[in-house]
């Protein structure tokens, strides 16, 4: 899929979440709208994550050196999670050769939960779309991204892995076509 077609599929997304009531529910605040965009900003601080992935291989962030980093905190369980992680696996799918990772973080209470949501990915993701994933309240688990209040959130990270954009809620178009950049 090229850049283009990529972003129509990410509008007509973000737009359709607009209209369900749980989106709008789970929305971004009125100041993080995409009408004012804020200007560019230096990165911000520079995160560190070291868990273990659903496969109960260790996944650290340095693992991924060198790369762009987009790192999504998710619950099984959250319609709009689950709306978003399926374009990103999309973005992923299309851009892992290009120096970029997408990280998921479930945050789900239960260790069940989480490995149900696992074991249905086994069966409704096809193998090249699957992207790491590590369970937050597992023990041993630590990042330093901080309270993680509205899910879905959003990290992309530099190759440096500093902080250039936080999004609680869904990925707005700008944010797709500055990752795409990132990643030129």
């Amino acid at each position: 899929m090229d850049k283009r077609a990529f972003l129509q599929v990410c509008t007509a997304t973000t737009v359709a979440a607009a209209v369900h009531p749980f989106a709008q529910a789970q929305a971004p605040a009125a100041s993080a709208s995409p009408a004012a965009p804020a200007p560019a900003a230096a990165p911000g601080p520079r995160h560190t994550l070291s868990g273990t992935s659903s496969e109960g291989k260790p996944v650290m962030l340095t693992d991924f050196a060198g790369k762009v980093c987009l790192v999504s905190f998710f619950t099984a369980g959250c319609a709009l999670c689950t709306d978003e992680l399926r374009l990103m696996r999309e973005f992923y799918t299309n851009n892992r050769q290009r120096d970029f990772v997408l990280l998921g973080v479930n945050m789900d209470e239960k260790s069940a939960d989480f490995m149900q949501y696992i074991e249905l990915l086994k069966v409704s993701v096809p193998a090249e779309q699957r992207f790491p994933i590590a369970w937050r309240n597992a023990a041993g688990h630590q990042d330093s991204f901080g309270a993680i209040t509205r899910r879905p959130t959003h990290y992309v990270l530099n190759r440096q892995h500093q902080q250039v954009l936080r999004r609680e809620g869904n990925f707005q178009p700008t944010d797709w076509d500055d990752l795409w950049a990132s990643i030129a």
